[in-house]
């Protein structure tokens, strides 16, 4: 008989406690993911239900749970590089690329849906529309395309939405911590002119700045791959809905071409032009 009188009767002692398999009957699959909540948070809107409207439902809340985990990578990868762990920050920026290749391919599956299933629930929408996304936002935000007029032109933003987005423009974002990087390594980065000659230093000596290089070529991957959502976001909407005004009130694709140009880190870009 075990002589600790303090084990509780029917519990195994601690060295004896299963923590995987179905014994330890801590958690399930459907319960650790509350599958049950996620599962029950797409409610159309359309009456009679338009059959599309799951799917339009569905890649929209996988775009939002994509987004949050951008942020929570892009978060920790600008922390990494201000405290000068580069090989994790660009580790970080890999991942962000991965998902950010299969934001543009999920552009595929909303595709199979036609222009006129579209339409059958379109006008149930209004006024949402993706230009309400405050995640995406945040996401810009944190890239280093900070837009303050974004929280004026927007006014359904709650109040715990805009503390956010102003708390994102207040903050550094990937752009100052590479600087920060530039700048640990000696590499002068007070003004554009010299962000630019240190980064061609860098491309030039890889044996010394290597790192530094690796990051300034991770930080232009994220922003061509933005640019690939974009366009690819872009001609889907105009494959869909043509020339008519978005559900939010924006010109529709005529807003979203006026972002193309848009560009994250136009000095790595005009790097190019000076190697």
């Amino acid at each position: 008989m075990s002589e600790n009188h303090d084990e509780k009767p029917g519990r195994l002692p601690a060295e004896d406690f299963v923590s995987f398999g179905e014994q330890g009957a801590q958690l399930t699959y459907g319960s650790y993911l509350r599958l049950p909540d996620l599962l029950d948070a797409q409610h159309l809107e359309s009456d009679p239900p338009a059959h599309d409207e799951l799917l339009f439902i569905t890649i929209h809340q996988v775009y939002e749970l994509w987004f949050k985990q951008l942020i929570h990578e892009v978060t920790a990868a600008r922390e990494a590089m201000v405290a000068g762990e580069l090989w994790w920050a660009q580790h970080l920026l890999s991942r962000v690329h991965v998902i950010e290749r299969v934001l543009v391919q999920q552009v595929d599956v909303l595709e199979t849906m036609t222009p006129q299933d579209f339409l059958q629930f379109r006008q149930r929408l209004a006024p949402a529309s993706g230009f309400q996304s405050v995640q995406f936002r945040e996401l810009e935000f944190m890239s280093g395309a900070k837009d303050p007029q974004y929280l004026q032109r927007f006014r359904g933003l709650t109040d715990d939405e805009q503390a956010r987005l102003r708390r994102r423009l207040d903050e550094p974002t990937l752009w100052d911590a590479f600087l920060a990087v530039l700048q640990a390594h000696d590499l002068p980065a007070e003004d554009d002119e010299q962000v630019v000659a240190s980064v061609r230093t860098a491309a030039h000596d890889r044996s010394q700045y290597a790192a530094v290089w690796a990051l300034a070529e991770a930080l232009l991957q994220h922003d061509e791959l933005a640019a690939s959502w974009r366009a690819r976001h872009v001609v889907m909407v105009e494959r869909m809905i043509g020339g008519k005004s978005g559900t939010g009130g924006s010109s529709g694709s005529a807003y979203l071409r006026g972002r193309l140009p848009l560009q994250y880190y136009p000095l790595l870009w005009d790097v190019r032009s000076r190697l």
